[in-house]
């Protein structure tokens, strides 16, 4: 796997974390945060106090009632101020460290989307059910876009006024698989690089289990459908 590139200026960069129960994963999620990105957490609704720890650890917490990753993820793009930003999920299956990866084409200019593609460190990083709908969902969007993206890789970046411009309605799971469309429609450069996936801490809510990759993938046809 690539280093982190030495050419890439400092910029900061907002980095939007859906949270909902993490509370296990923000202690290892945030003291990774590299220098210049700065973690917004979107508690949605969580009942293990993730809001107050994230607070307590330095992150900047954002409350949003509304339930659905799309709502949250949505929430904090809405109150980031940096130019780029990132999301990544905030239950420890992705390292913040290698956030850097992620923003270096758009710092480059090489490109307007970049996408992580997961490179499970074990086998149970990754799911049979959710690597299954993962590679339908992706196979789907290169037939509908010629996109040549082989994951919906939720650590992703791109600018913050240019995401808020693609009007993106999904507050579900669904939101994710829109950005991408919208992108693609908008003839954005979408770029993936390869970044190291993990065992998630704690019970998977979605990727772990047939009926949450089953509700993904319906929230997911839904927006390949319109």
């Amino acid at each position: 796997m690539a280093g982190i590139p030495n050419n890439v200026a400092p910029v900061t960069v907002d980095v939007i974390l859906p949270c909902l129960n993490e509370a296990p994963a923000l202690p290892w999620m945030l003291e990774r945060m590299p220098a210049d990105f700065r973690p917004i957490v979107v508690d949605n609704n969580s009942t293990d106090g993730s809001g107050d720890l994230a607070r307590s650890l330095g992150a900047t917490v954002v409350a949003e009632k509304t339930p659905g990753f799309g709502a949250a993820a949505h929430a904090g793009l809405e109150a980031a101020t940096s130019d780029l930003v990132c999301f990544c999920d905030c239950d420890g299956s992705l390292d913040p460290q290698q956030l850097p990866l992620v923003t270096a084409p758009l710092v480059d200019g090489r490109a307007d989307l970049v996408l992580g593609r997961r490179a499970p460190v074990r086998r149970d990083a990754f799911p049979l059910p959710a690597r299954v709908a993962n590679w339908e969902l992706a196979r789907r969007v290169r037939r509908r876009t010629g996109l040549g993206i082989r994951d919906l890789g939720p650590m992703r970046a791109a600018g913050r006024e240019a995401l808020l411009g693609l009007n993106l309605a999904d507050r579900r799971f669904g939101y994710p698989l829109e950005m991408v469309m919208n992108a693609a429609d908008a003839g954005w450069r979408v770029s993936e690089v390869e970044v190291a996936y993990l065992p998630r801490v704690g019970k998977s809510k979605v990727t772990g289990t047939v009926r949450g990759c089953v509700r993904t993938v319906r929230d997911m046809s839904g927006v390949l459908a319109r």
